[in-house]
């Protein structure tokens, strides 16, 4: 029997995005602390669910696992659920599966936001298995009944945080140490998580702290002290111990005077509790006040005596009534903030006032390094602003008319006529080339039906058909990005050439166009002033400025 022609058998075209032959499905699960006692919740548990269901669907393949162990489910501030956003904005996942919807989160308006939007807005489909809800099948969908599930998942969230809170002031009010670690000179009972008991390593530098600060020694030369014996800072005692698992919380690692100045406000070290010093309200931590304090004395061991913490707080309120009688004008805005840097150490510069007698005060940048970090350890760079600001706006002057040649360079490629004609030219001719192997794409289900073609041609020839389909996609996507791209960087380079336009013009600068143009500022020894630019710096960075 002759073969039936394919060009024969079209149906109607579907969506080109729809013909990947794997899902890519990535499986979301999430533990907070309020699924302790479902064991149904369980990691394992729902990683078998989800495989299962999986298995089940052929079509479907694992791209990643992402888990979540002890977050809340009230916000959408999670490591594994942030790196599953990630992959999905970089185009690796198509699906996204949960157990249920409060596995995805108890919040309605985010959860909401994120099934009803960003979903959406991706491409990504969404399937919760124990509600039998799938974003790819809306008419078996039942909006108000996905709206109501997120509402009562929000009021358990909240129900069971209230609960949490009442217990945890209630443990308080028994004397019982709530706080996630130990305070630093503390280390907590081995055979109580509650109680606290004397750390010999870390309790002796305590009460130095202390005595040193009552024997009248600053607490900038406490912390130089430390710092210059080698005493690990709480921060980095804490990494160490394991008690703080956040690298970038630890810093530099040298002690700082507010790290010197909150230690001796701590009631603690005299062997008393006070928590419940602050409350968590709409995401946000609010001092309480002092009425609503809960203090327990006699908890634990004392690292200090009741005097000596008396002592130190009386010496703290006599420098704070000295330093509130002295007659200060406001501080002009410092622009630089974030921006400036000493080029020796790579320490943030310090912007200082200096008075003068026969002229207004005047601002100097300089590093902090020498007097409150370490002795010796820089050159201590320093510059004043104004002499700063001249030679910042006389680079800037110089890199005006890069920016104006960049600019016409970009425009001339964004318009030429002969590029853009032949750019749309060659997308016509692949969109009709994608029409054309679609509906040779189409008409092969009906050939194999009427065993015109086997079902090793069909899988053959669906797979030739499937990639020259993506193939010609991609081109077309990477010709339309390069109008998009090339669009972008024009309206760039009129956004920085109009700020430096701003500051010739006006001879000044203010924060928000330093922030525009430039990314670091580095000063060195000798007021010499290297500027890193936010764009490609066509001249000689560096100014040299006369001391």
């Amino acid at each position: 029997m002759a073969r039936k022609s394919r060009k024969n058998a079209v149906i109607e075209q579907p969506n080109i995005f729809q013909i990947a032959q794997f899902i890519r499905t990535a499986q979301y699960i999430r533990l907070s602390v309020e699924d302790s006692n479902n064991k149904g919740n369980s990691i394992e548990n729902q990683k078998l669910l989800l495989d299962d269901f999986i298995a089940n669907n052929p079509n479907m393949k694992l791209y990643d696992t992402y888990i979540d162990n002890g977050a809340t489910g009230t916000n959408y501030n999670r490591p594994e659920f942030q790196r599953m956003i990630e992959d999905i904005e970089n185009g690796k996942i198509d699906c996204v599966i949960v157990k249920d919807l409060s596995r995805l989160g108890r919040n309605s308006i985010d959860t909401g936001y994120y099934i009803e939007t960003y979903f959406y807005q991706k491409k990504i489909r969404f399937i919760s298995v124990n509600d039998d809800f799938d974003t790819a099948n809306p008419k078996q969908n039942d909006g108000m009944m996905l709206y109501l599930k997120n509402i009562i998942n929000e009021a358990y969230a909240m129900d069971i945080g209230k609960k949490i809170k009442t217990q945890a002031r209630q443990a308080m009010r028994d004397g019982q140490y709530v706080s996630a670690r130990p305070r630093y000179g503390y280390l907590k009972d081995p055979n109580d998580c509650h109680k606290l008991i004397v750390n010999p390593e870390t309790a002796p530098v305590v009460k130095m702290i202390f005595e040193w600060f009552v024997d009248g020694v600053s607490t900038n030369e406490i912390a130089l002290k430390l710092t210059a014996m080698d005493i690990p800072t709480p921060s980095v005692y804490g990494y160490n111990k394991g008690y703080i698992t956040t690298k970038k919380s630890v810093g530099r690692g040298q002690w700082q005077t507010r790290t010197i100045q909150q230690l001796l406000k701590q009631e603690i070290y005299t062997g008393k509790l006070v928590q419940g010093k602050t409350d968590t309200i709409a995401k946000k931590q609010m001092h309480r006040d002092k009425s609503e304090w809960i203090v327990v004395e006699n908890t634990h061991e004392a690292i200090i005596s009741q005097e000596l913490f008396d002592a130190a707080q009386e010496r703290m309120r006599l420098l704070k009534e000295r330093q509130d009688s002295l007659t200060i004008n406001p501080y002009s805005e410092n622009i630089w903030k974030g921006k400036i840097f000493c080029g020796d150490c790579g320490r943030a510069l310090h912007r200082q006032r200096k008075k003068f007698k026969t002229k207004s005060d005047g601002y100097y940048l300089y590093c902090l390094t020498n007097t409150r970090y370490e002795r010796g350890g820089c050159n201590n760079s320093c510059i004043p602003e104004d002499e700063l600001l001249q030679a910042v706006i006389t680079s800037i002057s110089m890199q005006a008319s890069v920016l104006v040649n960049k600019k016409q360079l970009v425009l001339y490629s964004l318009t030429d006529r002969q590029q853009a004609e032949a750019r749309k030219a060659e997308i016509a001719s692949l969109k009709q080339f994608i029409g054309k192997n679609q509906n040779y794409l189409n008409s092969l289900y009906e050939s194999l039906v009427n065993n015109i073609i086997t079902a090793e041609e069909y899988q053959s020839m669906r797979k030739d058909y499937g990639d020259k389909i993506s193939d010609a996609v991609k081109k077309i996507h990477n010709l339309e990005t390069v109008q998009s791209e090339a669009e972008k960087k024009y309206n760039y380079y009129c956004d920085l050439s109009d700020a430096v336009e701003k500051i010739v013009k006006n001879n000044a600068l203010t924060k928000e166009l330093i922030g525009k143009l430039i990314d670091k500022i580095y000063v060195y020894k000798g007021r010499k002033v290297e500027i890193i630019y936010n764009f490609e710096n066509e001249y000689e960075s560096e100014v040299a400025t006369n001391a």
